[in-house]
């Protein structure tokens, strides 16, 4: 019988080079390239950023300043609050939403004005009745920031209007982003595409200039920005699939188009693994002394994280008493699950009891002499 013919050698490389094309294809995105001086990528549940240009450097960042302006009134103030508008708050440059000394406005209306139609008389009002006075305000937009662990960023107003002093970076603006994010209330009004706001005859309707709510799938925010000093700038949000990503360009002459290459690069590169559902890991433990002789354990908790897609897998280590003694309650915790990823602890999941288990009576022995 005639031996069987070898492949050639060309085959076997052009099979290689074909898997390593797949591979790069299914398992890597390529970086975008951005019109912007400093852009960032930020995951926040992580707190890790996908990518960066120049993210640490200090710069104007005009009406995106309003997310911490936001940010420090919704902690500090309830949004149904009725603000009377001062005279300071009136004629400021800029966006407006042309308010008059004495007009009553709720909070709440007043941050639709500034977060949509990005008002600057909007953000001094809001200011004046938080704090008594935009200085006042000022101050504690600063405080906040040194809270939230950012060492490049100073305020000099609540608006963005330019100002010596006035600047952040693209990854400590994601951060103040994210933190924003946090408050269901900013989630609502930056995701909103229009609203009228107020009663009367001083009702107006506006409308939000983040065009990205109506381009890209998955938008829910966040903020616009411009001035000439600053340029363009933008800060966006986006989820999908468990994925939530905050995109930042400063100065940035093509941002509606830089923040969708970079959104889809950070949909392309990171994915949200599910690691435990509710009931998943289900065990019994021994119980002595008990009307029961066993009692069923299970996680409580799910747990999600959002990983790269090329990240290694999460291992997960069961610690489970070896029994236990009656009685027990519902809820009791008789073991732990511990998620692990490169020897790195991500989390731990309690394993409670799923029912009581009383005590046996025992019977008393009675002896007659």
């Amino acid at each position: 019988m005639a031996p069987r013919p070898m492949r050639p050698f060309w085959f076997l490389l052009l099979l290689c080079f074909l898997f390593t094309l797949l591979s790069v294809t299914v398992f890597s995105a390529e970086t975008p390239t951005t019109s912007a001086r400093s852009a960032a990528l930020y995951e926040p549940s992580r707190g890790t950023f996908l990518m960066t240009k120049n993210a640490n450097l200090r710069m104007p960042m005009a009406s995106t300043t309003k997310i911490m302006t936001a940010l420090v009134a919704l902690e500090d103030c309830d949004p149904s609050t009725v603000v009377t508008v001062p005279k300071e708050a009136t004629g400021i440059e800029g966006s407006s939403l042309y308010l008059k000394e004495g007009e009553q406005m709720t909070l709440s209306d007043l941050l639709y004005g500034l977060l949509l139609r990005s008002a600057n008389d909007a953000a001094c009002a809001i200011a004046q009745a938080v704090a008594g006075s935009v200085e006042a305000f000022v101050e504690r937009m600063n405080q906040k920031a040194l809270a939230l662990g950012l060492t490049d960023t100073h305020f000099d107003n609540p608006h963005g209007l330019d100002a010596d002093t006035h600047y952040t970076t693209a990854e400590e603006l994601a951060r103040i982003a994210a933190a924003a994010m946090q408050i269901p209330t900013f989630c609502t009004m930056v995701k909103t595409i229009s609203r009228r706001i107020g009663e009367g005859d001083s009702t107006r309707l506006v409308t939000n200039h983040n065009k990205l709510l109506r381009l890209y799938d998955g938008a829910i925010g966040v903020k616009t920005g411009f001035t000439k000093k600053s340029g363009r700038c933008l800060v966006s949000a986006a989820e999908r699939d468990g994925v939530t990503l905050i995109a930042v360009t400063i100065h940035a002459p093509n941002d509606w188009q830089d923040h969708e290459a970079m959104l889809d690069f950070g949909f392309d590169t990171v994915e949200c693994r599910t690691e435990a559902e509710i009931g998943q890991y289900r065990y019994t433990v021994p119980v002595l002394d008990g009307t029961a002789s066993e009692v069923t354990v299970e996680n409580t908790e799910p747990f999600s994280i959002v990983m790269k897609k090329t990240d290694s897998p999460i291992r997960c280590d069961v610690r489970l008493t070896r029994y236990t003694v009656a009685p027990i309650k519902k809820g009791d915790i008789l073991g732990t699950l511990l998620f692990s990823q490169d020897g790195e602890l991500l989390t731990q999941l309690p394993l409670r009891a799923m029912e009581d288990v009383n005590t046996v009576q025992k019977r008393r022995r009675f002896f007659f002499f």
